[in-house]
């Protein structure tokens, strides 16, 4: 992986927080990991999604992959809360 874009969403739309190139990737995903921010990797939409600034709102026409990919990450956000909860690890 020789690219990689973090996104955020907020209220109004989703927007690039975030993008590395070359031995910043390996930073920014250890970083990621550490935080335990979930990582997808599409490296056709990472591409299209690096030429946009930091600090950009993502096209509308990008809407809908960039929903999927969210829509991932909760789902797998929340599957990892539920083990956790039913090993007794946390009090929720």
């Amino acid at each position: 992986m020789d690219k990689a874009v973090a996104i955020e969403y907020r209220k109004d739309a989703p927007k690039i927080i975030a993008r590395a190139s070359g031995e910043l990737v390996k930073k920014m995903l250890k970083i990621a990991g550490q935080k335990n921010i979930t990582i997808y990797k599409d490296s056709d939409l990472t591409e299209v999604l690096y030429r946009l600034k930091t600090g950009d709102d993502i096209p509308e026409q990008f809407f809908g992959a960039v929903a999927a990919v969210m829509a991932y990450c909760y789902r797998v956000n929340d599957s990892f809360k539920n083990k956790i909860n039913a090993a007794g690890l946390t009090d929720g």
